[in-house]
């Protein structure tokens, strides 16, 4: 598979100054960021905590729709949400839970299972298994496909 880049350009010192993320391989976009729409309000610009549930909320979704449909049960739809916490321990400000929530109507599956083929989802996406030294929590429910 190949590689994928992003870029960061910081300019000026932490509490004043600002960046520029620059999604290099799909030419997707350029997002800005600053202490300030980080600790606070994100008053149109992005933080880095946003961009990992992104990340995060995208390979889910992946995973769980390869995984229902690698047992012969392809999703209608999976909606996705990853909601990243930061929190102060001592010094470090340090990711500290991901929240996952999803919702998906999957015909011929019923709750135990697209529960089971949830949990293996968020156990292995490879967002997941990077962020592993993270708290990850998980809440999955099944809803009816639309007649």
């Amino acid at each position: 598979m190949p590689d994928r880049i992003a870029t960061t350009r910081w300019t000026g010192e932490l509490m004043t100054g600002s960046g520029t993320v620059t999604l290099v391989s799909s030419g997707a976009g350029r997002f800005t960021f600053s202490l300030p729409s980080r600790a606070g309000e994100p008053d149109g610009q992005t933080s880095p905590e946003e961009l990992v549930a992104a990340a995060h909320s995208a390979c889910y979704s992946m995973q769980l729709s390869a995984l229902l449909t690698a047992a012969g049960t392809p999703p209608e739809w999976i909606d996705t949400t990853a909601t990243v916490s930061q929190n102060q321990r001592g010094e470090a400000y340090l990711i500290t839970e991901i929240r996952l929530v999803v919702r998906a109507a999957v015909p011929g599956v019923d709750a135990e299972a697209f529960r089971r083929a949830a949990t293996k989802a968020k156990d292995t996406c490879p967002v997941s298994v990077a962020l592993s030294a993270t708290e990850i929590t998980l809440d999955a429910e099944l809803e009816q496909a639309p007649t």
